[in-house]
């Protein structure tokens, strides 16, 4: 069992503190997906990174009022790497969540249960098999030839990889037999153990790079620009699941499987079905206690409801399906020494602790960092200079220190004293009540605020500057040449020269910068408000703000509203699902400082923020406002709700003059009654069934 990555216990937890906790959860989860899924160059371990996505469901399960909308359980992967062409998902690659005990999997198939309203006798059948730890990838057949194959990137768009797939053995250039017009097998891609070393050891010689593990390797190898340097790495793949797919899949998850194998895809032989929790488990032990003698690492096992019909009742929540888990495997452990303790400072000036080790090697992997979170982490396991501590990991690289070793702690250490000032800035440094982090009072005077806040402007789900990145700005920085982000806009017009005259830069790739940042002079609204770098307003946040205004004006028209809490404004910024007070809180007051609206003033002149365009309308319900109340008899409120989304519609919590239907259910209250006030259209549940399946009359 990891151990929580906070001092605060659940139950002790303020909503204060549960919604500062999260924002620096949404923060750091955001920044580990960037580096694992974009740079298969992961900075924390598995075992860390769990911890940290395992608190972030705990708060939200107590808090659910607080969940955010660019919360990591509302998003998968990170952004497609530059360099590959981009390939829409036509059917998302979604995530998956995670158990880490018997417990996790007894509340996920009771929560199965009580979404599809089953009996307690009713059987639930799932498929399970090992959780491979490689590259996800999507293969895509039409008339049985193999015509695209991408990575699955954040989840709605990855990077084309086609011709590198073409060289693996495994993945079939076409195929026989009865095959649907359109399939899409999702897998993958993966390197043996020993091949992974063999590898290593070429590479070695070579003066070349060595890979920290095979999942590295098998993705440093398949997003190569010559594919003849993918063709000569050993790589398979394993397929298990489908994406879109013209004719409906067979009646079982099992029966799809075995579909693959005819068609000449491997599936996983440890595979199989199991009837019940009882057969879940005693595969999950089986299987742990000989993941060893595997030739291919594995971080866990995967279950899947085998019955497609309820797999498409079940549906996603976000970033993962409702009816497939992945059961972790406990992490390696080991312990080393703790060299120092340094300072790292954000763009929204949190203060970071992070441990410097004493490179030690777990599992094959060498480690000598681990992020200590704050000053409460610190305290809470007394971490200090010299101490040897007990570190686990996961698979990757820098370690989750788990407990300090007390009885091997030096003489004379002294008790680590978290600063009081910015070591960037100099600045006061403070942390506020409720808060778990400190922070530089600086702001924009402070370098590595500044500086971050510049480079989160232009980062790959913001502005997405090619060849401005975070070494140029640092340098354009210190030589006064950018100093707000309206000055990336004016670079050409002003710096031009002294930007080529720059050692290592010269005429042609100055011209590629000011090529791709005129590229960019038109950007979508909801990357612009992503890149204005506001406090606890992520991409998802920033898509649900721009779906909902769909205008810049309209939107800084709104926001400056919204200062008073008592107006229609405020009410209906809160009452967009997944924005709460606190988040609404950050951003009246990023529009109530006259630098940042001097700042936006600035950007409106040099630029064109496209409004945001709304998908056709696919169903009676798209782009609808829809508030749920009461018991609703044939489905559960978790199923309705994520039906109405899959429709377009947009859930709210609470019914205003904007809301178009309030469907009730039995014993609805306060809200039906003020929807009849508000003239708001009141529709039975047989009504709304009636409406979302087109069979709604007049």
């Amino acid at each position: 069992m990891t151990q929580k990555p906070r001092e605060i216990p659940l139950e002790d937890l303020l909503e204060l503190d549960a919604a500062a906790e999260l924002a620096v959860l949404a923060r750091e989860i955001d920044k580990h997906d960037r580096l694992y899924y974009q740079k298969d160059a992961p900075v924390i371990s598995d075992a860390e990174y769990d911890a940290l996505r395992q608190r972030n469901a705990a708060i939200e399960a107590r808090f659910p009022h607080l969940i955010r909308a660019d919360s990591p359980s509302r998003r998968v992967g990170a952004a497609p790497a530059a360099g590959f062409a981009k390939v829409t998902h036509r059917v998302p690659m979604l995530s998956l969540g995670n158990a880490f005990s018997e417990e996790d999997i007894t509340d996920f198939i009771s929560g199965i249960r009580r979404f599809l309203k089953l009996k307690e006798d009713e059987p639930v059948e799932f498929v399970a098999e090992p959780k491979i730890d490689g590259l996800s990838i999507s293969l895509r057949y039409e008339a049985g030839k193999f015509v695209q194959g991408a990575t699955r990137g954040d989840g709605t768009t990855g990077e084309e990889v086609t011709e590198n797939l073409r060289t693996i053995d495994g993945i079939p250039k076409s195929i026989k037999g009865k095959v649907p017009e359109v399939l899409e097998v999702r897998g993958e891609v993966y390197m043996s153990k020993k091949e992974f070393a063999a590898l290593n050891a070429r590479q070695e010689q070579a003066g070349d790079k060595v890979f920290a593990n095979p999942r590295n390797a098998a993705a440093g190898s398949l997003r190569q620009k010559d594919s003849s340097v993918t063709a000569s790495r050993p790589l398979h793949f394993f397929a298990y699941a489908w994406g879109e797919i013209s004719d409906p899949p067979a009646g079982t998850h099992w029966d799809f499987l075995q579909g693959l194998e005819k068609w000449g895809f491997k599936v996983n032989p440890y595979a199989k079905i199991c009837p019940g929790i009882d057969e879940i488990l005693a595969l999950y032990e089986e299987i742990s206690r000989n993941r060893a003698s595997l030739d291919y690492d594995i971080d866990g096992m995967v279950y899947k409801v085998n019955r497609i019909d309820w797999q498409n009742r079940l549906g996603f929540v976000s970033r993962a399906p409702r009816w497939a888990i992945a059961h972790k495997f406990p992490a390696e452990k080991a312990e080393t020494i703790v060299k120092g303790i340094d300072i790292q400072v954000g763009r929204t000036g949190v203060l970071t602790p992070v441990a410097r080790l004493e490179p030690v090697t777990v599992g094959g992997v060498v480690v000598a960092n681990a992020t200590l979170h704050n000053e409460d982490y610190i305290k809470e396991l007394d971490v200090r200079i010299g101490d040897t501590v007990q570190i686990q990991r996961a698979g990757d690289v820098i370690p989750q220190v788990l407990a300090v070793v007390k009885d091997k702690r030096p003489r004379n250490t002294k008790a680590y004293q978290f600063p009081d000032r910015c070591p960037e800035c100099g600045s006061i440094a403070v942390r506020e009540e409720g808060e778990a982090s400190w922070r530089c009072t600086g702001g924009l005077t402070c370098p590595a605020q500044a500086v971050e806040r510049l480079k989160h402007f232009v980062s790959r789900n913001a502005f997405d500057i090619e060849g401005l990145g975070g070494k140029h700005i640092e340098a354009f920085w210190q030589e006064k040449i950018l100093s707000s982000p309206a000055d990336i806009f004016r670079l050409e017009e002003k710096n031009a020269e002294q930007i080529r005259a720059r050692e290592g830069w010269g005429e042609k790739s100055a011209d590629n910068l000011f090529a791709a940042i005129r590229q960019r002079r038109t950007v979508p609204l909801e990357r612009f408000i992503y890149a204005l770098g506001i406090r606890q307003v992520g991409q998802a946040t920033g898509r649900l703000l721009a779906k909902q205004y769909g205008s810049l004006s309209a939107w800084r028209a709104a926001m400056k509203a919204a200062a008073d809490a008592d107006s229609e404004a405020y009410k209906e910024l809160t009452a967009i699902d997944g924005i709460g007070p606190a988040m609404a809180e950050d951003l009246t007051a990023f529009f109530s400082e006259t630098h940042n609206t001097e700042v936006l003033d600035d950007l409106q002149s040099l630029l064109t923020v496209e409004d945001f365009v709304q998908a056709a309308e696919t169903s009676p319900v798209s782009g609808k406002t829809v508030v749920f109340t009461g018991a609703l008899e044939s489905l559960s409120r978790a199923e309705a709700k994520a039906k109405a989304e899959s429709l377009g519609a947009k859930v709210a919590g609470s019914v205003s003059k904007k809301t178009d239907y309030v469907v009730i259910g039995a014993d609805a209250g306060s809200k039906a009654k003020k929807a009849r006030e508000l003239g708001v259209a009141v529709l039975s549940e047989q009504d709304w069934l009636e409406l979302i399946e087109g069979r709604a009359q007049g």
